[in-house]
């Protein structure tokens, strides 16, 4: 039913959306192109105007668009950073009206049904637009229509021209179909729209019909705006300015209550926590906490704030406050055991109080390896970003401590009764082994390059408790361990 309204739908497309992205910040004067690897082949991903002019195209092999211009400037395109500032130009077209959505990979389209008077009327809305995006360096092309399909179609096709008139790959058919339909003669979307439908569905299936419905506003197609990423932020402005710790500290309170809340909301939590702290002349400090875990707990938070907040100079006083949680990760409600041995969230406070001081990645602890090699049986992980495995599985006892092989002089296959290690004189007092280890054939290690070892643990009179192993292939005794 007819509500009064009509519909009008704006889209905007940029057909050189990569280029204009990197020339804005390194501007180029000659023929510039931006490749990527499809295929096993560079091709051209994106051209500037002075490289079309050239004969240049989109899909050519950057080969022979080398060939055909011999001064050409090419980098490597970066698709993910294309749509990170897609995401950032929808985000500025917010500002015409709140329904905008992707158009594809270089593309917008806005619902402006019921906005257009706040600035003036239509023409008025799309020459700013125009204005502002060509003051930021950008081409692009603008298509307005009823339909979101009649909006694309000027947009790519003829900004200004009727529906009608315009080629059928205007309604954002794939190439066969548009191969096909111009092989019967119709080219334009006004033929395509006065011809029998039945034979063009048996032909082309539903979906050909489909976009010419959608285009001409005989089925409905809506604009789906992306969701705003949550954003994990607080702040705080003070009536009076304050300098000493103890209030610095109650402001971070309020403000870690406040966002620890929006965290529970999203089953989140923090990882790395920035607190923003301005002061009366203007001047900023900023107190950082990566976090070993993720956490939305205040009463645990605060007090891994306070060494961070005692090195800040207040100046003539701080007036606002702002804390953000730069880094979040899931965290789903978990059922706490109070029968345990202990509690698990103390250790993580006591590596994150140790990491405010060394840096998280210097806490450190050992995961075990799937090698039966000495030095390849254990992982060095920092300790924050690792969870602790289970138990160690060694079928023979291992030393403490594990270094590179030292050579000792000695001779036979058995451990010798007096040897010399260290620059210290040592005496056999037991032995035991042997315990045989090969090394792993589908690895090149040059330490293993001598073949089998034979591991003893040796005794020495001296108290020494070492960890030998012989070399039969290439006769010759090595110390790698000593035992507590």
């Amino acid at each position: 039913m007819f509500d009064g309204i009509q519909r009008r739908v704006v889209s905007l497309w940029f057909p050189r959306l990569a280029t204009d992205r990197v020339l804005r910040t390194r501007p180029v004067d000659g023929p510039f192109v931006l490749t990527l690897k499809e295929s096993n082949a560079n091709r051209v991903h994106c051209l500037n105007d002075a490289a079309e002019r050239q004969g240049l195209y989109r899909g050519m092999s950057f080969s022979d668009a080398r060939a055909f211009c011999p001064d050409l400037i090419s980098l490597p395109a970066r698709p993910d950073q294309e749509m990170r500032f897609l995401a950032s130009l929808r985000r500025w077209a917010m500002r015409w009206c709140p329904w905008v959505g992707f158009e594809g990979r270089d593309g917008l389209v806005l619902d402006i049904t019921g906005s257009a008077h706040l600035f003036g009327g239509e023409a008025a809305m799309l020459g700013a637009m125009r204005q502002r995006l060509s003051r930021a360096g950008l081409s692009v092309r603008v298509g307005l229509g009823q339909t979101r399909g009649a909006a694309w179609a000027r947009a790519h096709y003829g900004e200004g021209a009727a529906l009608a008139d315009l080629p059928v790959a205007a309604l954002r058919l794939d190439p066969d179909t548009v191969t096909g339909l111009e092989r019967m003669g119709l080219r334009r979307i006004g033929q395509l729209r006065d011809t029998p439908r039945g034979p063009l569905a048996r032909r082309f299936g539903a979906g050909l019909l489909m976009r010419l419905d959608q285009a001409l506003g005989d089925q409905p197609e809506q604009i789906s705006p992306e969701t705003e990423p949550p954003h994990y932020a607080v702040r705080l402005t003070l009536p009076e300015p304050i300098g000493l710790e103890t209030d610095v500290m109650a402001a971070t309170d309020r403000l870690l209550a406040r966002l620890c809340e929006k965290l529970a909301d999203r089953q989140a939590g923090a990882r790395i926590l920035c607190l923003s702290l301005r002061r009366v002349d203007a001047a900023s400090q900023q107190v950082e906490l990566r976090l070993a875990r993720p956490m939305r707990d205040p009463a645990r938070i605060l007090p891994l704030f306070q060494r961070g907040v005692s090195e800040v100079d207040a100046g003539f006083g701080i007036d606002q406050l702002r804390l953000e949680a730069v880094q979040v990760e899931p965290l789903p409600a978990q059922q706490l055991a109070h029968s345990g041995p202990r509690d698990p969230r103390r250790l993580d406070d006591l590596i994150t109080r140790i990491g405010t001081r060394i840096g998280l990645e210097n806490v450190q602890r050992f995961l075990p390896a799937d090698s039966h090699i000495p030095e390849r049986s254990f992982l060095i992980a920092p300790a924050a970003y690792s969870q602790p495995e289970g138990g160690w599985v060694n079928l023979s006892p291992r030393p403490v401590r594990i270094f590179a092989p030292e050579p000792i002089t000695a001779a036979g296959s058995s451990p010798p009764e007096r040897f010399r290690w260290r620059r210290m004189e040592l005496t056999l007092g037991r032995a035991t082994g042997p315990e045989r280890i090969a090394p792993e054939w589908w690895l090149d290690d040059p330490n293993w390059r001598s073949g089998l070892r034979d591991y003893w643990r040796v005794e020495t009179r001296q108290g020494r408790r070492l960890w030998m192993f012989y070399t039969p292939q290439n006769p010759g005794w090595f110390v790698q361990g000593e035992f507590a």
